[in-house]
């Protein structure tokens, strides 16, 4: 699985309503050589003949992807600065990335995929380079002991991958067909097409993005621009920064002729819910083919925003956005941190409720694995139902009273996908969103509902949860024992009868 695939279809009723590769190696010199040999075998001398650090884990053993992501750091801060042609297809980069040690290390892994890495130093270094397949492996002059925060700066180029997942999505970075519109979305593992990093939800950090392409071009990234862009040269560079933790999964770039609205959202209220007390800037940029088509969609983004503070609380935040593509450049919407995308405009309709949602559940509280993205989708999906509640559509039971009815969203309980091609399938959504129905069927009423949801939010804010965090907070914030709701709704093999639970 990549990046999200198109969100499954919600049975409700019809209403309108207004507008892997051969490995890649660097030639090594013999004595660099047989450091990496030394390193492997986890024996490595720490300067005064004694034994040093160990290699970190390339892998952290995902339940779902293995291999995804690597040990032995926590990384705090991506710099990249990049530099896209895209007639030739080609990136140039360099990635500083600021880590803490975890471990007494000798050597550590990153992912990148098919970009070809020049030079890399560490703590101003030069460093030993290995590369097989999407691992990329340092070696520093010296072990970096634990607790130790370090740099690793890693000079690269190459034409950027497009990635295609289990189930045969793209993600990676995707070229239009006529070579106008480049996007990379990530989602599950798609960041390594374009930058080197510890490729996994668990780690993330924040990030400064630099990107300079033809002038007349845009380049847009997650966060706020730090500058106003500059050209020289016939070149334009758009810096922008991302302040909040990320996941890498959720770092995007889209580069091609935007054309830009901007405004102010909502962003948090006061205590009776009618004064705002923070906004945030609005940044909605559309592919100049969908611009005028779109605007009107765009502009809605305030009022889906106050929606949304007010059933989950503050916005994470500090600025909020969108990119529209044309359909045939993308063909799902994806939760990038700040700014979704979205392929047309008929994506953008429909799906631009449930991609603000994601930024409060899945961006800022972010799965500990991938077996817990239900907590992403679920949280997005029923705040679909809620919205068409809202609205004067089909209230959230029946919607509920929908989903149940449909057998493919019983193929297997939402916290455990039997493998990765079914990480999007349709009880991860519609499933997982059952799972929610049943907890505010249980805590009696709508304002002791959005307590929950609300607290989980403010709970977890910039950081990682499993499905266990989920089930224990909710226990205590509610005071019940909801165990017949997860045994039945989130973890049963089993279709239960509708009132259970």
């Amino acid at each position: 699985m990549p990046s999200r695939s198109p969100r499954p279809a919600r049975p409700r009723p019809a209403r309108s309503r207004p507008a892997r590769s051969r490995p890649v190696r660097v030639a090594l010199p013999a004595a660099t050589a047989l450091l990496l040999a030394v390193a492997a075998s986890g024996c490595t001398s720490d300067g005064t003949g004694g034994v040093g650090g160990t290699p970190g884990a390339h892998g952290l053993r995902d339940p779902l992807f293995p291999r995804a992501g690597n040990g032995g750091y926590d990384v705090s801060h991506y710099a990249l600065d990049l530099d896209y042609d895209p007639a030739a297809h080609h990136l140039k980069g360099t990635a500083e990335i600021t880590a803490r040690a975890t471990q007494d290390l000798s050597a550590f892994n990153l992912d990148l995929a098919k970009l070809r890495v020049e030079s890399a130093t560490v703590e101003g270094a030069a460093a030993a380079v290995n590369q097989a397949g999407t691992e990329l492996t340092l070696r520093p002059e010296r072990d970096l002991r634990k607790g130790e925060t370090f740099k690793a700066v890693v000079r690269y180029s190459g034409a950027p991958p497009r990635i295609t997942s289990a189930n045969s999505d793209k993600e990676g970075w995707l070229r239009s067909d006529d070579r106008k519109v480049s996007l990379a979305l990530g989602e599950p593992t798609g960041s390594m097409a374009w930058f080197p990093g510890n490729n996994h939800p668990s780690d993330k950090a924040t990030y400064d993005i630099k990107v300079t392409v033809p002038e007349g071009q845009k380049a847009i990234s997650n966060g706020e621009l730090r500058t106003p862009p500059r050209t020289e040269g016939g070149r334009t560079t758009f810096d922008w920064q991302m302040r909040e933790p990320m996941a890498s999964y959720l770092a995007m770039l889209a580069v091609g002729e935007f054309e830009v609205w901007e405004g102010q959202a909502p962003a948090e209220l006061g205590d009776d819910e009618e004064e705002v007390v923070r906004t945030v800037p609005v940044y909605a940029a559309a592919e100049t083919s969908v611009a005028e088509e779109s605007e009107q969609l765009r502009r809605r983004i305030p009022e889906l925003m106050e929606w949304c503070v007010l059933n989950f609380g503050p916005y994470p935040y500090s600025s909020v956005g969108s990119v529209v593509a044309r359909e045939g450049d993308v063909s799902y919407a994806l939760e990038s941190q700040t700014k979704p995308v979205y392929g047309g405009t008929d994506s953008l309709e429909s799906d631009q409720l449930h991609e603000l949602a994601h930024q409060w559940f899945g961006n800022s509280v972010s799965p500990k694995t991938w077996r817990d993205m239900w907590l992403n989708e679920s949280f997005a999906t029923y705040a679909e139902w809620m919205w068409e509640e809202d609205e004067g559509g089909p209230s959230a039971q029946e919607q509920f009273e929908a989903a149940f009815a449909d057998d493919d969203n019983w193929e297997f309980p939402p916290a455990t996908p039997p493998d990765e091609s079914r990480i999007s399938g349709d009880p991860v959504y519609q499933r997982g969103a059952m799972v929610l129905h049943k907890i505010r069927q249980a805590v009696g009423s709508e304002s002791a509902f959005l307590e929950v949801v609300q607290g989980w939010a403010a709970t977890h804010r910039h950081t990682n949860a499993s499905t266990a965090d989920f089930t224990s907070y909710v226990e205590k914030k509610t005071h019940k024992d909801l165990s017949a709701v997860w045994d039945v709704w989130l973890h049963g093999d089993a279709k239960p009868s509708a009132h259970s639970g």
